[in-house]
């Protein structure tokens, strides 16, 4: 594996760890692809430090675990959103 590849992997776990990031946000902040993301925390980065990786993986699973919660917030304030666009209008 280069190098390059392997300072990422490390440098992606830190940052998930760190910041309770979720492979969305981690992607967006290193420039590269969800599925890059999932590969260097679950795959490579258990050949380079598996004690990172372990504990990048428990992060990830907390997030994975309360996706559904987030998604049903973000659903709520798009339509308390609207309703309030409407509301405004309607005066």
């Amino acid at each position: 594996m280069k190098d390059y590849i392997e300072e990422r992997a490390i440098a992606i776990a830190n940052y998930i760890i760190d910041h309770n990031a979720t492979v969305r946000q981690t992607a967006k902040k290193f420039g590269i692809s969800k599925s890059t993301v999932h590969k260097d925390v679950t795959e490579r980065l258990e050949d380079i430090n598996p004690s990172l990786a372990a504990q990048a993986r428990v992060v990830l699973e907390v997030n994975k675990s309360e996706r559904h919660i987030r998604g049903g917030m973000a659903t709520r304030e798009k339509y308390q959103h609207r309703l309030a666009i409407c509301s405004k209008e309607e005066d």
